[in-house]
């Protein structure tokens, strides 16, 4: 599995996941700007997303809905706040409506995306941070870290084909 460590940090309301891949950074990068490749691991493999909209620039936003085994949707969005590629990404992830506008009910996470070259393999660190404790523990009880790590654990098979 490509995910090394995820370490959640309440007092800060930080999660932080980390995963090393055996490709370049340009190859990780396009993983998070190409709205196909970045369908086929956003989610857990039971619940696979799709990108009705991805602006990857700076106050882009994304909308997306992932399907579970039931056929249930789970919308959310995007807003990137900033972008330095290949290097990192933030963006603002939040749950949405059926409409697939944000819903301001549901909590909003800041993530940080960094990825740092070594030889030809990549490390990437995402850092979500909550605005609330309760906010924190709600995305938690919802399965978000172990959610994260089974979707990192399918990039690997995409950075492999041609």
């Amino acid at each position: 599995m490509t995910v090394i460590s995820s370490k959640k940090d309440l007092a800060a309301l930080r999660m932080t996941i980390v995963a090393e891949f055996d490709a370049t950074i340009e190859r990780v990068w396009q993983i998070w700007a190409d709205p196909r490749k970045l369908e086929r691991w956003w989610g857990p493999p039971t619940w696979p997303a799709t990108f009705a909209r991805h602006d990857f620039t700076v106050g882009g936003e994304s909308r997306y809905f992932m399907t579970g085994p039931e056929g249930e949707k789970a919308p959310g969005w995007w807003r990137m706040t900033a972008i330095d590629g290949p290097h990192s990404l933030e963006f603002d992830d939040g749950f949405a409506g059926e409409d697939g506008e944000p819903d301001p009910a549901m909590p909003t996470i800041h993530a940080a995306v960094a990825l740092e070259a070594s030889g030809a393999k990549t490390r990437m660190s995402i850092v979500s941070t909550f605005a609330t404790t309760e906010q924190f523990e709600q995305v938690i009880e919802m399965g978000m870290e172990e959610g994260m790590t089974e979707a990192m654990g399918q990039i690997d098979a995409i950075l492999t084909e041609g």
